[in-house]
């Protein structure tokens, strides 16, 4: 997320990263994380079952503005002999001498700073509640500090060494909030989720649970007690209820800073975190309404498809992220009828045809066009709910129901879904083909997809196809 005052800057961290792969083998360190707050003083202890050479935090993203490594300035080891360096990309705890203690405490200042491509190590609510991010103390060992320094930036899809780690949370003040639930100790080993500490009152219906800034702006608390949970319950009307989870979504508020305009946001498991910031959210206006309810929608959709069921591989994306944006617009639509799905999907046709010349949708990470997942993965929802003749809900819910024993839907499960529904196999070996190596000229390619399809479009003055 970014933010340039005075300029107006509309900003959105979008969906989880991939947690580090670590290697398994029969005997991991075994490592338990208890983080206490005493009114402003906060502690992180972490005990160790061996000593170990290194301990890495593979969260260590720089900070959006300066970027700089985060911890420098909030952490202080307290534990003599040991501190807390960089090495490469990554902050680790380290011995001055030999191998690091079995047990090393830290005393630290939560840290609410935007980061470079992953989450807040904080967020911090104007009535002193701070949700902590789990994983900001998740780590793993190496056997020397120099090899943390040949480490890739990029962990995804990489092997690094195992730890098995597990994350307690007191607050001297009362009970802290996990998964939805307070309790005077909050235990774990999931690390990508946040932690709540402090007194904020919960707004909770029968399909979420709400954490939101007591001085967050009117119209967005009413916007967000009003319309979030009719769209989860629309969801779970439509999608089925979710089993493992009640969503919560967590709502902190960044002061009118003037000149700024600023959502950001993202997804974990069973929860969504948002912030608003900036004296240009202040006052509603219909486009600032709508594009927090489309935000909002598109995460939420995720606890569906993303959560509940995950795509096999990461070429894959355009399975989560494309339904998650159709079903977002369609039940945005549902909800406020003054909002036109069309504009939505009208850019997501534009975009694929864009991004899908002698290029495949699958490769679009490896060419850092990430956003033809989104566009294409609509296009193609787009091509299923016409082909079929039935709303997106009905064939998002038959993907889910039917890959709910093994949480995967494959490309071959989604292209096999397709030709099912449509009884038209052409329109599966079509978006096929966009999807492994494009085609030369996807404006005319697309177009007489979506109309075999049934899409009602139309050609603008561009030759561009426009839903009517």
């Amino acid at each position: 997320m970014l933010r340039s005052p005075p300029l107006t800057v509309l900003a959105l961290l979008a969906c989880a990263l991939a947690p580090v792969a670590k290697a398994v083998t029969p005997d991991v360190p075994q490592v338990r994380v208890d983080v206490t707050r005493r009114g402003d003083d906060w502690q992180a202890v972490f005990d160790f079952d061996r000593e170990l050479a290194a301990w890495v935090f593979p969260r260590s993203a720089l900070t959006a503005e300066g970027g700089e490594p985060w911890r420098s300035g909030s952490w202080r080891v307290d534990t003599r002999g040991v501190r807390l360096q960089r090495r490469g990309s990554y902050d680790i705890l380290v011995a001055d001498r030999g191998k690091l203690p079995r047990q090393v405490s830290v005393t630290f200042t939560p840290v609410r700073d935007r980061l470079q491509g992953d989450y807040a190590p904080a967020l911090v609510f104007t009535d002193g509640s701070v949700a902590l991010f789990v994983a900001q103390f998740d780590g793993f060992p190496m056997d020397s500090p120099a090899a943390v320094g040949k480490l890739p930036s990029d962990l995804n899809n990489q092997m690094v060494p195992a730890a098995e780690l597990k994350y307690r949370f007191r607050d001297a003040a009362g009970p802290v909030m996990l998964e939805g639930r307070r309790t005077p100790l909050a235990e774990t080993t999931d690390s990508n989720t946040y932690v709540l500490f402090g007194g904020t009152r919960p707004v909770e219906t029968p399909d979420m649970v709400g954490i939101l800034d007591p001085q967050l702006p009117v119209w967005i608390k009413d916007s967000l007690t009003r319309v979030v949970p009719a769209l989860l319950g629309r969801y779970a009307q439509e999608l089925g209820r979710l089993r493992e989870f009640k969503p919560t979504i967590m709502v902190s508020w960044g002061g009118p800073t003037p000149g700024v305009v600023s959502r950001g946001g993202s997804v974990l498991h069973g929860l969504i975190v948002m912030n608003y910031e900036g004296s240009g959210v202040l006052d509603e206006t219909v486009a600032q309404r709508q594009q927090g309810l489309w935000f909002v929608a598109h995460e939420a959709a995720h606890f569906w498809l993303g959560q509940t069921v995950a795509y096999e591989y990461a070429r894959d994306a355009w399975i989560t992220e494309g339904g998650a944006d159709l079903l977002a617009v369609r039940a945005v639509a549902d909800i406020d009828p003054d909002y036109d799905p069309r504009t939505e999907l009208n850019r997501s046709i534009e975009d694929c045809i864009k991004l899908t010349r002698r290029h495949g949708v699958a490769s679009a990470r490896d060419r850092d066009e990430h956003r033809a997942y989104y566009a294409c993965g609509a296009v193609f929802g787009l091509v299923a709910e016409a082909g079929s003749g039935r709303s997106f809900y009905k064939f998002a819910r038959e993907l889910i129901e039917n890959s709910r024993a093994d949480g995967v839907v494959t490309r071959a499960e989604w292209l096999a879904a397709l030709d099912a529904a449509t009884r038209k196999p052409a329109l599966s070996r079509d978006i096929a083909r966009l999807i492994d190596r494009g085609v030369a000229d996807p404006r005319e390619f697309i177009t007489d997809l979506l109309l075999r399809a049934g899409v009602n479009v139309a050609e603008d003055a561009q030759g561009i196809p426009r839903l009517r």
